[in-house]
């Protein structure tokens, strides 16, 4: 069935208005900055929780699946963010091959954040990762608001025909996969995009590109987003 404002409203009924400001209201478990030398919002989450989300439908992933470390984004294609955040973590993939990058869709901000989000989980579920790790970027590049007709626009450019795209976002799988991705975030009280899950701690909103390796680089060394 054709993708639709009325389809995509009824089945992403919870969403929730949220931003990088809804960071402000949570402390800092670990004392941690951003890029520009700013406190990061963080905190411990549950690892009852936080073990669900390799069980996730739809994730996209990037680097080796036996990483010591796996930095996982919840976004929004709305979210402004998210744009920024997107050139970074492709940068991180890039530069920090032995890093596993997991991509969970939170679509909090609009009925257009959903739409996309179903179109992206399509190209994921049809062309596999690599495709939907190259489509996050190529979307998150692109000016403007982000809705189903943008992200079906750029998911043609893949080769996969249009209908059959849109096909699969409409599907009941795909609406499960994107259900189960934001009852996770919802569970783990991620109200902000991006926010970001690195072991059992969750970061709220983008710190940067480097603050995002220092935390990475502490991981490895002591199994927490900063040591000491």
């Amino acid at each position: 069935m054709p993708l639709s404002r009325r389809r995509f409203l009824a089945s992403s009924l919870g969403l929730a208005i949220a931003g990088p400001a809804a960071a402000q209201s949570y402390g800092q478990t670990f004392k941690v900055e951003n890029d520009e030398g700013r406190p990061v919002a963080n905190m411990r989450l549950p690892g009852e929780i936080t073990g669900q989300i390799q069980e996730l439908r739809g994730v996209t992933y990037v680097g080796p699946r036996e990483a010591e470390v796996t930095l996982y984004e919840f976004f929004d294609y709305n979210c402004p963010w998210c744009r920024k955040a997107a050139a970074d973590v492709t940068a991180l993939a890039a530069s920090d091959p032995a890093l596993r990058i997991g991509l969970v869709h939170n679509p909090i901000l609009s009925p257009m954040s959903a739409q996309a989000a179903k179109v992206s989980l399509a190209v994921q579920r049809k062309l596999g990762s690599a495709a939907a790790f190259a489509f996050y970027g190529q979307l998150l590049a692109t000016k403007g608001q982000i809705d189903g007709l943008k992200a079906l626009d750029i998911g043609a450019k893949t080769g996969v025909p249009r209908a059959e795209l849109e096909q699969i976002a409409d599907s009941d799988e795909v609406r499960e996969a994107m259900r189960a991705h934001m009852n996770i975030a919802a569970n783990l009280g991620l109200t902000a995009t991006p926010s970001y899950v690195l072991g059992n701690t969750g970061v709220l909103g983008h710190p940067g590109v480097k603050s995002l390796a220092k935390m990475i680089g502490a991981m490895r060394r002591c199994d927490q987003i900063a040591c000491g």
